[in-house]
């Protein structure tokens, strides 16, 4: 019953579908109290087997296929002493990893979600590093404030995308760099396209990276599953399947495996 509830909620139109995916990032800040989710997304993994894996701290290392997707997002470009902000942080993962790693002299986190910034400011003590809550359609940030803007698997749930956008070009400095990724269904990539093109901003690269999300999905499942069955009330499960995307599951596996959703990733420059 609930996994067909689930599979329902990602039939829904997106005015409905997007309040309702916020309430649930909520959620899941408030289940998690050992701090085990500090990523959310469905990470990345590379297809050649020769590839050289990326170093990590032995700490990181469970949450690797997330942290994969930041850097393959984040490190499009040289972030050494630029001012980033990333916008829709969550609970911070991705933020903390950007900064120990790829060296920025500042980062601020954005997110609606009121207990994952709690969270963030609670568990990380990294100078420099910073989080606010605020929306992503609405940035009340000064202008010209940031070298890089980054947006990793957010703005799938945004219910106005071009106001978000235009609040990305307005912080920007000239010249600074939008780092994006995120799914889409596939009737929906050209109007993502134009959105991006509207923006104003200059459309560097553009990748398909469906096959590398599929790939760390399955070879994260085991963790994910662990971790679901440790911090999950058992009639909630299939919901929480559902909506990380775990191998089998209808609405988000199925729909990548089919090419039904498109996993892309842009650099943009103003």
């Amino acid at each position: 019953m609930l996994r067909a509830l689930a599979e329902l909620f990602y039939r829904l139109p997106s005015r409905v579908q997007h309040p309702l995916e916020r309430q649930w990032y909520e959620y899941m800040s408030y289940r998690d109290r050992t701090a085990d989710m500090t990523f959310m997304n469905y990470g990345w993994a590379s297809l050649d087997p020769a590839a050289q894996k990326l170093t990590l701290r032995p700490g990181d290392e469970p949450n690797r296929y997330c942290i994969q997707l930041y850097h393959r997002v984040a490190s499009a470009i040289d972030l050494r002493g630029l001012d980033v902000l990333e916008v829709g942080c969550g609970r911070g993962g991705g933020a903390s990893y950007v900064m120990h790693y790829l060296a920025p002299r500042s980062l601020m986190g954005l997110d609606l979600a009121a207990k994952a910034i709690t969270f963030c400011r609670q568990h990380y003590a990294i100078p420099e590093l910073t989080f606010v809550r605020g929306r992503a359609e609405a940035l009340e940030l000064d202008e010209g404030t940031f070298d890089v803007v980054v947006n990793v698997e957010s703005s799938h749930c945004y219910t106005a995308m071009g106001r978000f956008l235009s609040g990305v070009h307005r912080v920007l400095k000239p010249g600074g760099h939008f780092l994006f990724a995120d799914l889409r269904h596939k009737e929906h990539v050209n109007m993502l396209r134009q959105q991006l093109k509207d923006s104003g901003l200059t459309l560097l690269e553009e990748e398909n990276i469906n096959a590398n999300v599929i790939k760390a999905l399955e070879l994260d499942d085991a963790r994910k599953h662990a971790l679901i069955e440790r911090q999950v009330p058992k009639i909630l499960r299939p919901l929480f399947n559902e909506f990380a995307g775990m191998e089998g599951t209808r609405s988000s596996y199925a729909t990548l495996c089919s090419g039904d959703k498109v996993y892309l990733r842009f650099v943009l420059r103003k």
